[in-house]
């Protein structure tokens, strides 16, 4: 098969023919159909997961077609549509006997655990646990999205940020996930304050259902500061969908009274750790919660939302590319994530 390859962290990956991945018993093979360019993606040629080894084929947001299925199976069969959360569950430990898939003691992730979807074929872990099914309406680049930003947006928003019709949240970072959130927070009734450096990424977010845009590259007080005014007091909850430092600190110093920080953007130590402001949590009694992907049991009430037209993770998508432009689309993220999802079709 074809694949994007990187044999030194940083350094530029190349389309080479590769072997065919080996079909696990309790897995599937799945031709990849669309697959996510993502800042986790980023994160692991950069050499911020101390986990992967090299050569390394990333890749984790994917949707495609089964094309084999092992002899422990028994909910699939080939030429199912599906996709998949990119944490691929055991299905067996403590926490997934207690439905929390999505922080299994022994998961496995494509792109990061094992050569991933930048790539032709792709090799997935306990298909009965961790496929779902892409309804037929569905396009697949639509549907890879949700492996990842959507269904991490939907549960960071809707079980971990909890808020309720008139609650004011704020999303800082507005890449895939960022806008994902927004969309979901104002579909569930909330009124959004987005946060963002790019003024694409903030029209987006305007376009997705933000009441107030704030960019914070030209906010002489700090993005902070101008939410809890945007806000009369503070978000009752606050995101931080990029992962960085400073956008961390940030939605905390965001939040009202008892508000609710959620983690969402991965904070690896390599870009600095946080430096947050413990002496606020304290005094307005915050919570500070993390977020880390959905569970495939979980997925059903977001697909119907989805069903319904009352979210449309279809309009994240603003690019797609064959296989041959994912090496360059992939290291574009060096400087700028750009706006919206960018999408790799592998079978162009």
């Amino acid at each position: 098969m074809r694949a994007v390859v990187f044999e030194r962290f940083g350094e530029p990956a190349e389309v080479r023919a590769v072997a065919d991945p080996v079909l696990p018993p309790e897995g599937v093979v799945v031709r990849v159909e669309a697959t996510g360019v993502c800042r986790s993606d980023w994160h692991g040629w950069k050499g911020h997961d101390p986990d992967i080894a090299l050569p390394h084929v990333p890749g984790h947001e994917l949707a495609g077609v089964i094309e084999a299925v092992g002899d422990r199976v028994t909910r699939w069969r080939p030429g199912a549509r599906v996709t998949v959360p990119f944490i691929c569950a055991c299905g067996a430990c403590a926490s997934c006997a207690a439905g929390d898939q999505q922080v299994c003691e022994r998961q496995t992730q494509p792109g990061f655990t094992h050569w991933g979807s930048f790539a032709e074929l792709v090799a997935l872990d306990h298909a009965d646990v961790n496929l779902v099914a892409v309804p037929d309406g569905m396009s697949f680049a639509t549907a890879a999205g949700l492996g990842c930003r959507f269904a991490t947006a939907y549960r960071a928003v809707v079980a971990q940020g909890r808020p309720a019709p008139g609650d004011w949240v704020a999303v800082h970072g507005c890449g895939g996930v960022g806008l994902s959130a927004v969309m979901i927070a104002a579909a569930a009734g909330a009124r959004v304050v987005a946060v963002d450096i790019s003024p694409e990424a903030l029209r987006l977010a305007r376009k997705f259902g933000a009441t107030h845009c704030v960019d914070a590259a030209s906010t002489p007080e700090g993005a902070a500061a101008a939410v809890r005014e945007l806000t009369g007091g503070g978000a009752r909850v606050s995101l931080d969908a990029l992962g960085s430092p400073l956008t961390c600190a940030a939605s905390v110093e965001s939040l009202r009274s008892r508000g609710r920080h959620v983690q969402v953007g991965l904070l690896p130590a390599a870009t600095g750790l946080p430096v947050l402001p413990m002496a606020r949590v304290i005094a307005l009694e915050l919570e500070l919660l993390g977020s880390h992907g959905m569970a495939a049991h979980a997925y059903p009430p977001m697909m119907e939302l989805v069903r319904a037209g009352l979210l449309r993770p279809d309009l994240l998508v603003t690019s797609s590319v064959p296989l041959a432009e994912a090496p360059a689309a992939l290291a574009g993220m060096d400087t700028a994530a750009g706006a919206g999802v960018t999408v790799i079709e592998p079978q162009r």
